[in-house]
C-alpha cells in the first residue's frame, strides 16, 4: 500500500498540507527533523502516518498522560495499533502491553520523558524493532522557550542510546533561538528544519481594554451558545471567583489550576474533552495536549506572560480549521502583576537573574503587542521570524475597524504629560486621572491640585479612556511608571516623565491613542464564506448529538469519532450512500465501517421528516 493510500484508508484525508509532505518524507527517509507547525497544522500526522507505512515501532515521547490517552484513542478509532505505557496502568495491563510490543503488534507507543530515562526501559526498547522517536511538545526542552521541563533535557541521550533511529521533534511555537536550542540539546546532526506558516487565518484576534470583566466575558460566551471555550486567568483566585460568577448565571463552567487536587483537575479536563462541560476557567496550568478540536473561543482575562504563551494558548481555538475567536482583556496593571510573580519565582532559584531578565523581555514584548496599533496577525507572524504576505488580515480588532485612532491624539497626550509634570511626578494613575477630570478628592485637596492649570483639562473624557490612554503612553515610552516605597514599607507605582515625554510636548514625536469602536463582529473571509454552500445547522446539531452518544458509549471524547469540520461537511453534502460519505474529509475506511450506517440513517431520517 502506498503512503497516500495509508493516509486515505486510516484518516480519510485526500490531500496533505504543504509542510506535511516534506515532514513525512523526512521520517520515511529516516532523516532527523525539527517540525514547527502551529496548533491545528497537522503535526501528529507527520509521524503517525509514516509509523503505519514503515511498520516496526515508533516511540512517541509525550509530556502528559491525558495527552497520550487522547492520541491513542484517536489512533485506535482510525484502526491504528497504538498504546501508551504510563504509571496509571495495572501490572497486568503493562505485561500485556510489553508482550504486544515485543511481538511487534504496536505501531506507535506513547511514553513520558521520565520513562525514557529509565535504563531498564531503554534496554527493553533495544530488543524491539524501534525505527523512529517522535518528541511531541519539543519546546519543553529549551530554557529559552516557555513551559520548560527539566526532564526533557534527558532526551539528549537518545542519539547515543539509539544511533540507528531517526529522531523527530515537533512543536507549535518556537522562535529561532528555541529552534537552535532544541537541535543542540537533541544532538540532531544534519536535521531538516521545517517551519510552517505561523498565521492562523481562521482565528480572529481581539485585544480590548478590561473594564467590566464579567460583562465582557458573558458577551463572548453569548456569541457561542453550546460551544466549547477556554478562559485564562493569571491567578488561581481569579479562576475561582470567575467560575463562581459564571455558574451563578447558569453557565456550566469548571475551574482548573494547580491548587486543585489531581482528581479535581482530571475530572474538569475529562468533562471538557467529553463535552459534558463547555467552559473551562483556568490558569496556564491547563491546555498542553488538549486535543478538543472544536474550541470556538479562547479568552484571556489578563495579559499572558509572553507571545509564545499567547500563541500556544490561543492556538487551542479552531484546531478543526473552522472560525474561532481569541479575545484578550488587557490592563496596564497586568504587567506589574506578572512582574511581581516573576520576581517571587526567581527567589526560589539559585541564580534567578537570568530568569528575571529573560522573563521581563518576554513580558515587555507581550505588553507592546497589547498596546500596538499594528495588525495582530502580522505582528505574531513577524515575531516568530517570518515575513507576512499581507499588511492587513481582516481578522483582528484593528483591521476590522473595531479600534480607531483618536483624532487629536497629540493634544490629549500633551495634556496628560503636562498633568504628570504639574503634580511633580509624585502620584499614580488614579490621582492623575482624577485631576484631569476635574474631580475633588481628599488627596487633591490636600495637595492643592485644584489650583493646577491641568485640573479638569480633560473633564469630558471617561475615567476608563484616560486610564487606558495613560497605559498606551507608557507603552510608547512617552511616560514611565516607577515603584516607590510608601508608609508601612508598601510600594506603589507613580508616573514619571521620560526623554520621549519632552519630544511629544515639542511635537518631535508622534503618538497614537486608540479608542474601541463598537462594530458588528466578523472575521476573515466572511464575504467569501457567505457565497459558499451553506451547512444545514439543524442537521449539524442532530449529527453532533449522535456523535456525543456514540462517544459516550465508547468512552472517548466526541472529536475522536468525527471533528466538527467533518460533521459540517456531512450536514452540507447530506450523503445518501456510504460511497458519498467516504468522500467527506475525515471519513476513513475504519470510521466508515464503524459509524457510516448510523450517520447515514441520521441524515436520511432528518431529510424525510
Amino acid at each position: 500500500m502506498q503512503l497516500q493510500d495509508v493516509i486515505r484508508h486510516h484518516w480519510g484525508i485526500e490531500s496533505l498540507r504543504p509542510l506535511q509532505v516534506p515532514a513525512i518524507t523526512a521520517v520515511v527517509e529516516r532523516r532527523n527533523s525539527l517540525v514547527v507547525l502551529p496548533t491545528g497544522g497537522g503535526k501528529s500526522l507527520c509521524y503517525q502516518a509514516p509509523a503505519v507505512y514503515l511498520g516496526g515501532t515508533t516511540v512517541v515521547i509525550s509530556p502528559l498522560i491525558s495527552l497520550m490517552k487522547d492520541q491513542v484513542d484517536g489512533l485506535r478509532a482510525c484502526g491504528v495499533a497504538a498504546s501508551q505505557l504510563d504509571s496509571s496502568q495495572t501490572a497486568d495491563e503493562r505485561r500485556t502491553l510489553l508482550s504486544d510490543l515485543k511481538e511487534g503488534r504496536i505501531n506507535l507507543l506513547f511514553v513520558s520523558p521520565e520513562r525514557i530515562s529509565q535504563p531498564d526501559f531503554c534496554e527493553l526498547l533495544k530488543q524491539v524493532d524501534v525505527r523512529t522517536f517522535a518528541i511531541d511538545e519539543a519546546h519543553c526542552i529549551s530554557h529559552w522557550g516557555h513551559d520548560f521541563r527539566p526532564e526533557y533535557r534527558q532526551l539528549s541521550r537518545l542519539k547515543e542510546l539509539f544511533p540507528a533511529c531517526s529522531i523527530h521533534a515537533y512543536t507549535a511555537t518556537a522562535t529561532e533561538q528555541v529552534r537552535e536550542d532544541i537541535i543542540k540539546q537533541l544532538n540532531l546532526k544534519d536535521a531538516e528544519i521545517l517551519v510552517g506558516d505561523f498565521d492562523r487565518p481562521n482565528l480572529t484576534y481581539r485585544v480590548t481594554p478590561r473594564r467590566e470583566l464579567l460583562k465582557q466575558v458573558l458577551d463572548v460566551i453569548a456569541r457561542y451558545p453550546n460551544e466549547g471555550g477556554i478562559i485564562y486567568c493569571i491567578r488561581r483566585a481569579d479562576v475561582d471567583e470567575l467560575t463562581k460568577k459564571l455558574t451563578a448565571r447558569g453557565i456550566s463552567a469548571l475551574p482548573y489550576h494547580a491548587g486543585l487536587s489531581n482528581e479535581q483537575r482530571g475530572k474538569a479536563q475529562d468533562a471538557f474533552l467529553e463535552e459534558k462541560c463547555n467552559v473551562i476557567v483556568a490558569t496556564v496550568a491547563f491546555g498542553m495536549g488538549i486535543d478538543r478540536s472544536n474550541v470556538r473561543y479562547v479568552m484571556h482575562t489578563g495579559m499572558p506572560k509572553s507571545l509564545e504563551h499567547y500563541q500556544q494558548e490561543t492556538g487551542r481555538a479552531g484546531r478543526d480549521g473552522l472560525d474561532a475567536e481569541c479575545v484578550l482583556f488587557h490592563s496596564g496593571a497586568d504587567f506589574f502583576t506578572w512582574k511581581s510573580i516573576i520576581e517571587k519565582s526567581a527567589k526560589e532559584l539559585e541564580d534567578g537573574s537570568d530568569f528575571i531578565e529573560s522573563s521581563m523581555d518576554h513580558l515587555r514584548e507581550m505588553d507592546r503587542y497589547c498596546r500596538s496599533a499594528a495588525c495582530r496577525h502580522y505582528t505574531l507572524v513577524r515575531y516568530f521570524g517570518q515575513e507576512p504576505g499581507f499588511s492587513s488580515c481582516s481578522a483582528c480588532d484593528l483591521c476590522l475597524g473595531e479600534t480607531s485612532v483618536l483624532e487629536d491624539s497629540s493634544t490629549v497626550a500633551k495634556k496628560i504629560i503636562s498633568c504628570v509634570y504639574r503634580v511633580n511626578q509624585r502620584f499614580g494613575i488614579k490621582h492623575v486621572v482624577t485631576v484631569l477630570r476635574g474631580l475633588t478628592s481628599e488627596q487633591v485637596k490636600r495637595s492643592n491640585h485644584e489650583a493646577l492649570s491641568t485640573f479638569g483639562i480633560l473633564k469630558d473624557q471617561s475615567e476608563d479612556n484616560l486610564r487606558d490612554w495613560i497605559y498606551q503612553l507608557i507603552g510608547q515610552n512617552a511616560l514611565a511608571q516607577e515603584e516607590v516605597q510608601g508608609f508601612g514599607g508598601q510600594t506603589y507605582p507613580i508616573l514619571k516623565l521620560t526623554r520621549e515625554s519632552a519630544e511629544v510636548l515639542k511635537d518631535l514625536r508622534e503618538v497614537r491613542l486608540l479608542l474601541p469602536v463598537e462594530k458588528k463582529r466578523s472575521g476573515r473571509g466572511s464575504a467569501a464564506k457567505a457565497a459558499e454552500p451553506t451547512t444545514d445547522m439543524n442537521l449539524f446539531e442532530v449529527l453532533r448529538a449522535l456523535r456525543k452518544r456514540i462517544a459516550s458509549d465508547k468512552r472517548v471524547p466526541p472529536y475522536v469519532i468525527f471533528s466538527d469540520a467533518t460533521l459540517k461537511e456531512m450536514a452540507r453534502i447530506k450523503p445518501a450512500s456510504l460511497l458519498e460519505m467516504r468522500r467527506i474529509s475525515g471519513v476513513g475506511d475504519i470510521k466508515l465501517r464503524d459509524y457510516g450506517d448510523e450517520f447515514l440513517e441520521a441524515v436520511s431520517t432528518f431529510e424525510n421528516n
